[in-house]
């Protein structure tokens, strides 16, 4: 029997899961678990005979998860777009992120390293592989003219749920005492870690309980479904021949990609370690970047309405450069917070612009008046391509630390990026609205 469409508690139970699993987002991904981390463990240390720094240690943290997220997510999209698993799916996906979460409050420094570790390995994997199912449920809910504002009220939630949830969090830090905690000591900021878990498993679970269950397919296997999501991005990947556009700009927004990525996912422990920025400090930076990002998304758009999307994307990438420049050269906190504030006006821009430009290149749901089956599996590919691009800038920016000893270096070399991916954008020319070129349609 097949649920209702549009029926309101779903939709709100669907929304309601933004709300739970954005907290992980931004407070262990962003806010307080990374300088938490550099402060635990020490600057220097050997492993199996290698030697690493605290940030990049750090660093190839986030490459090994979202290596196993890339390799995952063909297989994933593939149970996801088959149905019929996605509630149980979703459901494990949420378990594991939320254990992991919960288990950095036994993280204390060195000798619990592996503690924090791969509880954030495991936290980033179920996080990430939870979004795929979540996504999923979209069209199996909503009709599709509910699509956009149904995904914008879900958007809406997670930012509203995550910055409260980092302010009850940065009060903690700062007043321990009104919560019953010493003020001396790390247990302020480990349980901190315990409300994101309770908070990521609590609302995640009165969300699960409103959306529909699982009708499993029979005759479906597992394999078969894994299949099914290998083979609708190597179907993208022939695709690309016949979209010369599409494939000039998805090889730019790899280059920029890595390079975003990467300083949103260290930018924290950065200030931490360069500028010894305190917790509740940097609770107020991710703050002020996260209401900047809004902000900064509507400009990228309007600027883009003005002069078009590629110009838009160039004064992008141009202000990402800068960034990488002053990061370089900044020595005091006041200067970070200006970076950090830049940071924020541009990461929301380029994100936001780099997903509708694609959507103008790649081919249109409606072709000559057939219904398209295989738009989803254009923004899959989209997707695992991202998170390769981070697999890559993560990697690169956690061997050139340990090599060199100075973050600060790393991310000048970043700045190599995003002017790679200037450079490949300089041969990019978008089609005119209501046209996808194709091999054949080019000129010459």
């Amino acid at each position: 029997m097949s649920h209702p469409l549009n029926d309101p508690k779903t939709l709100r139970g669907w929304a309601l899961f933004d709300w739970a699993n954005s907290a992980f987002a931004l407070v262990i991904t962003t806010a307080i678990f990374p300088p938490y981390f550099e402060e635990m463990i020490d600057e220097e240390f050997r492993v199996l005979g290698m030697d690493f720094t605290n940030s990049s240690w750090f660093a190839y943290l986030i490459t090994f998860s979202y290596l196993v997220i890339a390799c995952l997510s063909p297989f994933l999209s593939g149970i996801a777009d088959a149905g019929g698993r996605r509630k149980g799916f979703l459901r494990a996906f949420t378990i594991m992120g939320g254990a992991g979460c919960l288990s950095l409050f036994f993280f204390t420094g060195m000798d619990t390293m592996w503690i924090g570790s791969l509880g954030f390995i495991v936290g980033l994997i179920g996080f990430a592989g939870g979004l795929v199912f979540y996504n999923s449920f979209l069209p199996v809910i909503a009709t599709e003219d509910r699509f956009d504002r149904l995904s914008a009220r879900g958007f809406a939630m997670g930012y509203i749920g995550s910055v409260i949830l980092l302010i009850v969090n940065l009060v903690m830090v700062t007043q321990p005492a009104w919560f019953g905690l010493p003020e001396d000591g790390t247990l302020a900021v480990r349980m901190a870690f315990l409300t994101v878990g309770i908070w990521w498993l609590g609302f995640a679970a009165i969300s699960l309980a409103r959306l529909p269950d699982d009708v499993p397919i029979k005759g479906t296997g597992m394999s078969d479904m894994a299949a099914r999501g290998w083979e609708e991005l190597r179907k993208v990947w022939k695709q690309l021949e016949s979209y010369p556009q599409a494939k000039r700009f998805l090889a730019a927004f790899f280059c920029y990609s890595a390079g975003v990525q990467t300083i949103i996912f260290l930018a924290s422990i950065f200030a931490k370690k360069e500028l010894n920025f305190a917790t509740e400090e940097l609770i107020v930076v991710v703050i002020i970047l996260q209401v900047v990002a809004v902000g900064g998304a509507y400009l990228a758009a309007r600027i883009s309405e003005w002069r078009g999307n590629k110009f838009a994307l160039y004064v992008e990438l141009v202000i990402w450069i800068l960034i990488c420049l002053l990061a370089y050269f900044v020595t005091g906190k006041f200067q970070f917070y200006l970076i950090a504030g830049a940071v924020g006006l541009v990461m929301g821009g380029i994100q936001s612009l780099s997903r509708s430009t694609y959507a103008k290149v790649i081919p249109p749901e409606i072709d000559n008046g057939v219904r398209r089956t295989d738009t989803t599996s254009w923004f899959s590919f989209y997707d695992v391509l991202e998170k390769v691009a981070i697999v890559m800038g993560t990697f690169l920016f956690g061997f050139l630390d340990a090599l060199t000893g100075s973050m600060r270096l790393s991310i000048l070399i970043l700045a190599l990026f995003f002017l790679a991916g200037m450079i490949l954008l300089s041969r990019f020319h978008l089609p005119k609205a209501g046209r996808v070129q194709t091999s054949s349609s080019l000129p010459g």
